[in-house]
């Protein structure tokens, strides 16, 4: 990933965080040469620290899990982004010299596919995966809700993976590199669009972590 050392994040937490709050990844492996890529919920998990290890599962009819990468793979994570207008900017009053950009949040994660063809594993990973998700619903959802059997031929269908991490890089482009000035004018644009999206957008400008 192009590294700008003003939008660098290096902190495990946050970078963990985001994966947290959107963790449909594109996951891109090579092999023999093709560019492959797949979109996966992926679980972030703390150990070994300090990096962790990403979980999930492919469908059994996937060739993911069949086909060895040619070397690491790369899971991508994307938070919010949206595009910034230079209207926003006061700058653009007083000398007219700017011009439109994106700002968007993204981790980058690198590390072997393990592949975990083991039915209690698949079903520990799958409590997981779905208690992250249906954590604070009215009626959250649980494995257990389904019947044994139906559960048993579920996990037939898919094979884990696990993908320990070796290096992760964190982007948080957010109108740093801009003046205290014309900051407070995107992060205002933002707020007036009034999206939620924007919204979350303004925050991260205005120089909080929320992800």
């Amino acid at each position: 990933m192009y590294e700008v050392a003003a939008f660098r994040e290096t902190r495990i937490e946050v970078m963990h965080a985001l994966i947290r709050a959107h963790p449909l990844a594109l996951l891109s492996s090579v092999h023999g040469g093709v560019i492959e890529a797949n979109h996966l919920p992926l679980l972030i998990e703390a150990d070994p620290a300090p990096d962790g290890t990403l979980r999930g599962h492919v469908a059994r009819s996937n060739p993911l899990w069949r086909q060895v990468p040619d070397g690491e793979v790369l899971a991508v994570f994307q938070g919010p982004q949206a595009y910034v207008t230079p209207s926003w900017y006061p700058s653009k009053r007083e000398h007219g010299k700017v011009v439109p950009t994106w700002n968007y949040v993204v981790v980058h994660v690198r590390g072997p596919l393990v592949i975990r063809d083991d039915r209690d594993w698949l079903r520990g990973l799958v409590s997981r995966l779905t208690g992250s998700q249906e954590t604070g619903r009215p009626q959250p959802w649980g494995v257990g809700d389904a019947p044994t059997e139906y559960i048993d031929r579920m996990l037939e269908a898919i094979v884990g993976i696990e993908i320990p991490v070796t290096s992760i890089e964190g982007k948080w482009k957010v109108s740093q590199n801009r003046a205290q000035a014309d900051r407070d004018g995107v992060a205002a644009g933002f707020r007036a669009r009034g999206d939620a999206e924007a919204s979350l957008m303004a925050r991260l400008v205005d120089g909080e972590r929320p992800v």
